[in-house]
């Protein structure tokens, strides 16, 4: 999420860092900097992410097998 401020917002900002020191403002310079420097972006292949499901049951066997294995929990704990 990138947030935009108004000039006058920045120059408030800008009235409480001038009274920094000069290393700590070298420090923010850099970390500011390291921000806005475009990374590139790994390939990411989504054909990875799918693929066929192979059973030798049907859609209804399949459900039911799913509906089955539910587990209910009955305990109820005392608090």
């Amino acid at each position: 999420m990138n947030i935009a401020l108004k000039n006058k917002t920045i120059d408030k900002y800008f009235g409480f860092l001038t009274r920094l020191d000069n290393n700590s403002k070298k420090r923010l310079i850099v970390k500011l900097t390291e921000s806005i420097e475009v990374k590139d972006k790994k390939y990411f292949d989504l054909k990875s992410l799918y693929g066929a499901w192979e059973d030798e049951r049907t859609s209804d066997e399949i459900i039911n097998d799913i509906k089955n294995s539910r587990v209910e929990k009955k305990t109820l704990i005392d608090l």
